[in-house]
């Protein structure tokens, strides 16, 4: 039953930070009306919360060693709502892009942190059952915590939308607080072993291969809310709509994808990114209501899948380093949101929504083309077969 708590804690925590990190893609064009500045440049609080949380993610539990796990975890959730309050105030576009900086630390710092504590609650045999119930408020944040988060906005305005993540943060800080255990420090990886894992075969190019596919998500994700406006019906409900239908389909990428992987994952790792660029294609050059939802269904069904398949990349390439490997494939799917964040903005105030989707999808057909060179390299390295 303690365990039960404490992953039920740790959901909350989960779907709190996942709606707090990914509320401003909904809300962008209301941000940027209030706050005096274009979509594209508010579009870097996307990329500022991305730069933070890939050093967190890395170098949190080496800055703080000693610190029991549970306290740092409520004290990221405490974090994470410090920042939502100050974005719900924000007078300008600086502060609320330094509260987003502090939302870094919590999220990088959360996911660094959710696999040590969950291996110290359940048994060693249900670790992936555990994630799983962890990785779901991702998935629930996805599906309703964000396109909710657009309605709020519509309703009562953006500022009031962020105070409720707030709310919903100090909450999870406080649950984190009565249902996790005490949970000791466990060595991190050190930026030695970070070192010595690019030297495996393919992994390296590989790493590119997830920052070109997830950056090009992101530069698309990031900005969906004007490329709607463009492609389909510009109100916040439609926006809502093509969120929950992403989400919906990220749900079921994550389940049906997931089972699948492990067996064809060098299809997959194809199929993902080309599948992610061909959605941007289409929710650039096409148009109509019904065209933006199953563009959203498609496209959220590839990147739901985005975690798993990065996951069996590592464990089929590093099997033997999957620690350090792993903190190398969670800081480029960070360096991807900053980069992609941050030139689909460019690219949206310079030459429009359409032509900045159309350059994320050239970017995900590279990504597909490096990650399936990847597992080449690595194939072409291992040893023969015993005659």
């Amino acid at each position: 039953m303690g365990d039960r708590r404490a992953l039920a804690a740790l959901f909350l925590g989960s779907f709190s930070l996942v709606c707090s990190e990914f509320l401003p893609p909904g809300l962008l064009t209301a941000m940027a009306g209030d706050l005096d500045t274009s979509e594209g440049v508010l579009g870097l609080s996307v990329s500022a919360t991305a730069l933070t949380a890939l050093v967190s993610a890395i170098g949190l539990g080496s800055l703080l060693p000693r610190l029991d796990r549970r306290r740092l975890l409520v004290g990221l959730a405490a974090l994470a709502a410090v920042s939502d309050t100050i974005v719900a105030i924000a007078p300008n576009v600086v502060v609320l892009i330094g509260a987003r900086l502090l939302l870094g630390v919590a999220v990088g710092g959360f996911w660094s942190l959710a696999l040590v504590v969950v291996s110290r609650i359940v048994a060693a045999d249900r670790i992936g059952r555990g994630m799983l119930v962890v990785n779901a408020g991702t998935m629930v944040a996805t599906v309703a915590g964000v396109p909710l988060g657009v309605l709020v906005g519509g309703a009562l305005g953006w500022r009031a939308t962020f105070g409720l993540a707030a709310a919903l943060c100090a909450l999870a800080a406080v649950v984190l607080a009565l249902a996790l255990p005490a949970v000791a420090p466990a060595p991190g990886t050190g930026w030695a072993a970070l070192r010595r894992v690019f030297g495996v075969p393919g992994l390296a190019v590989g790493l590119l291969g997830i920052v070109a596919s997830v950056g090009a998500h992101f530069a698309g994700y990031t900005y969906l809310r004007p490329a709607i406006a463009l492609a389909a019906d510009p109100s916040e409900a439609f926006a809502a709509g093509v969120l929950t239908a992403f989400g919906i389909g990220a749900l079921i990428g994550n389940v049906v994808i997931g089972w699948i992987t492990d067996r064809w994952l060098r299809v997959i790792v194809a199929v993902v990114p080309l599948t992610i660029a061909s959605a941007l294609v289409a929710l650039a050059l096409l148009r109509g209501q019904a065209v933006a939802v199953l563009v959203a269904v498609v496209w959220g069904v590839a990147f739901g899948s985005v975690i798993n398949v990065i996951s069996a990349w590592v464990t089929r390439l590093a099997p033997d380093r999957v620690e350090p490997a792993n903190a190398a494939a969670t800081g480029s799917f960070q360096l991807a949101i900053v980069a992609g964040s941050a030139l689909g903005g460019l690219g949206v105030d310079m030459i429009g929504p359409v032509g900045s989707y159309l350059i994320a999808a050239a970017a995900g057909v590279l990504g597909a083309v490096l990650l399936v060179g990847s597992l080449a390299a690595a194939r072409a390295t291992e040893p023969a077969p015993a005659r």
